[in-house]
């Protein structure tokens, strides 16, 4: 997640095919929930581009707020893959 740049996002099933376990979204996504403050967590989308609950203490309009605040834009809740996926 620290690789993934200022104003781009990447999805579970990126981040899951980057660690060598490309069918395992899902398990990404439990393992977020854990992540330590200083890991840019809210760089992390559903495969729609959506924002998904995973930090109880951070809800979805942080995770808004701060991709916003680099620069990504959000229409009608979803992040366009096309223009701010980071493919690393």
């Amino acid at each position: 997640m620290r690789r993934v740049p200022r104003g781009f996002v990447v999805t579970y099933g990126q981040v899951a095919a980057m660690v060598g376990a490309p069918r395992s979204a899902r398990a990404v996504g439990g393992a977020m929930r854990h992540c330590p403050d200083d890991v840019p967590w809210h760089r992390v989308v559903n495969a729609q581009g959506r924002i998904s609950r995973r930090r109880p203490e951070a809800g979805m309009l942080t995770q808004r707020i701060r991709l916003e605040q680099e620069g990504v834009a959000l229409r009608r809740g979803r992040v366009r893959l096309d223009r701010y996926r980071w493919e690393g």
